[in-house]
């Protein structure tokens, strides 16, 4: 079963909400995939030598959305 859950990260202009689902990247591994409600943001995170960090999305983007998608899985626990 897929996990996803809304989340709501902080944008220059206001909060950006949206959906948060577990992905598996194509060399197997685990991530986290954000898409706005809106179709404006969309950010995919994975852990690389213990770190989280931003692995695609769109641009441009604030360097601290991918710690702060991190923080909203993390408080889901699903870490």
């Amino acid at each position: 079963m897929e996990q996803e859950f809304d989340v709501i990260l902080t944008g220059t202009d206001g909060p950006i909400e949206g959906i948060a689902r577990k992905v598996t990247l194509s060399d197997g591994t685990p991530a986290y995939n954000f898409e706005s409600i809106d179709e404006t943001v969309h950010l995919v995170v994975a852990k690389h030598d213990g770190e989280w960090i931003r692995v695609g999305g769109t641009d441009p983007y604030l360097i601290g959305w991918a710690d702060e998608l991190v923080e909203k899985v993390s408080q889901q626990n699903l870490l």
